[in-house]
C-alpha cells in the first residue's frame, strides 16, 4: 500500500503485532503519517499501561512517523464532521485522523471496522 495516515489504533496494532500489523507494517514502510491527535492517544495508552514517556519515544520513534501538528484549519474541519460521528462515537482523535488523510489526499487507516460506514471524501482502510 501507498502512503496513508495511521489513527492511535493502527498504531498500537502494528507495535503489538495485533491483527492487521502486516498491512500497517507496509504503510508504515511507505512513510505513514499520524496527526498530533493520534499520537497523544497512543502516548495515553502506553503510560496507562506503565510505560515511560522516554521508553514510548523510543519505540514510537523507531517507526518513522511523520507527526503533523494540529492546526486552526485542522481543528475547524474536525469539529464540523463531530454531528455525523456522533451515532458511531468516534473519538477527537479519530476525527483528527480523518481530517489530516482529507487535507494530505491520503487513505485514512483504522482497526476500527465502524469507520467502513463514513463517507468523508477519503478513502478508508480497515485493517481487520
Amino acid at each position: 500500500m501507498n502512503r496513508a495516515v495511521l489513527d492511535a489504533s493502527a498504531i498500537m496494532a502494528a507495535i503489538h503485532r495485533e491483527p492487521g500489523a502486516e498491512k500497517a507494517d507496509k504503510i508504515v514502510e511507505s512513510g505513514a503519517a499520524v496527526s498530533a491527535v493520534n499520537l497523544a492517544e497512543v502516548v495515553r495508552k502506553f503510560s496507562a499501561g506503565g510505560a515511560l514517556v522516554a521508553d514510548t519515544r523510543d519505540i514510537l520513534g523507531a517507526l518513522g512517523l511523520e507527526i503533523v501538528p494540529f492546526d486552526t484549519e485542522q481543528a475547524y474541519m474536525a469539529g464540523a464532521l463531530e454531528p455525523q460521528f456522533d451515532a458511531l462515537g468516534l473519538s477527537l482523535g479519530d476525527r483528527a485522523c480523518l481530517t489530516l488523510a482529507k487535507i494530505l489526499h491520503l487513505p485514512a487507516v483504522t482497526t476500527d471496522r465502524q469507520w467502513a460506514k463514513l463517507r468523508v471524501g477519503v478513502d478508508i482502510v480497515v485493517l481487520r
